[in-house]
């Protein structure tokens, strides 16, 4: 296992550099640049602040200057449209308040989406069977840019419960719908998924032993069925909490949390490089960090895996 873990590191590295390439000459491949206006600069307040940000260089040497920041230092450098902020202080800023609810919501969505599934499967063909894969649907077809304005339309417009936006520190009516338009959908896929596994499980040779053996079913469900059929989830959860923790840029704009997606669509629109390398590379690499966690999962669960 330990030499396994050696190898996925090694090979990230030089993955997490090509990202890095690849990122920077798409970045400037685009036509413009951070100091565009609709109003032209005049030449030489142009010629400042390309001076003062190295973008008078040959692209090369952007790279280079680029690259040696992040290895040597971990210093995405300034942002170009932020006066006196780093893009460090910016993810520093806004990732923390994405990784709050982003995380809380992955918790309830695994929770609610592994309890559904396996309720649905064990009790197939049921009203309860019935039930889980109706709520599934109803989840699935109510992305998250769909569902943050029923919520506000229902909780902070007509019953006035839940405040319509903000963070305030963390405060728990600020996180509930945020919390909920992101992992709805999650949790509706991962249901669907575990369904499918645990129905395939059940029907299983070692499953007709036990039961033969006269195990209680809940035993049977728990001890025998349930780390089998939790393997494709695995394989599901490692993106879709990436995708919870860096990719929530509706629920960021729409509740106004102050989150990394909000830091994220702005440089977009202001062509901030700096600060759209530093999501883009802090999305690599907590995918190649939780995609080598699931891997380490997939051994502890099926010790039929070997690395």
């Amino acid at each position: 296992m330990l030499s396994f873990i050696f190898k996925r590191v090694m090979v990230a590295i030089p993955t997490l550099l090509i990202l890095i390439i690849l990122s920077f000459l798409l970045m400037h491949a685009a036509p413009g640049g951070p100091f565009t206006q609709e109003k032209a600069l005049p030449p030489e307040v142009l010629a400042n602040l390309n001076a003062k940000y190295g973008l008078d260089q040959p692209l090369w040497r952007q790279m280079l200057s680029y690259v040696w920041g992040i290895v040597a230092h971990f210093d995405f450098g300034p942002s170009f449209i932020y006066k006196d902020r780093t893009v460090n202080e910016i993810i520093a800023q806004g990732f923390p308040v994405t990784l709050t609810y982003g995380a809380i919501g992955f918790v309830l969505a695994v929770v609610g989406g592994v309890g559904l599934g396996i309720a649905a499967a064990v009790y197939q063909n049921s009203a309860a069977d019935y039930l889980a894969v109706g709520i599934a649907i109803g989840a699935q077809v109510l992305p998250n840019f769909v569902l943050a304005p029923i919520l506000v339309l229902v909780f902070t417009l007509w019953l006035g419960w839940l405040p319509g936006g903000g963070w305030e520190g963390g405060a728990w009516p600020y996180v509930i719908m945020p919390v909920i338009a992101l992992g709805t959908s999650y949790m509706a896929s991962i249901a669907r998924i575990m369904r499918s596994s645990m129905l395939e499980v059940l029907t299983s040779n070692h499953i007709r032993t036990a039961r033969a053996k006269g195990l209680p079913e809940y035993k049977v469900i728990m001890r025998h069925a349930f780390k089998p059929a939790l393997v494709p989830v695995l394989s599901y959860l490692g993106p879709a909490f990436v995708a919870m923790i860096t990719g929530s840029v509706v629920v960021d704009m729409y509740f106004s949390t102050g989150g990394i997606g909000k830091a994220f669509v702005d440089s977009a629109l202001n062509r901030d490089y700096a600060v759209m390398m530093g999501v883009t590379l802090l999305v690599g690499f907590l995918t190649i960090l939780f995609n080598l966690i699931v891997d380490i999962l997939y051994a502890w669960i099926d010790p039929k895996i070997r690395y």
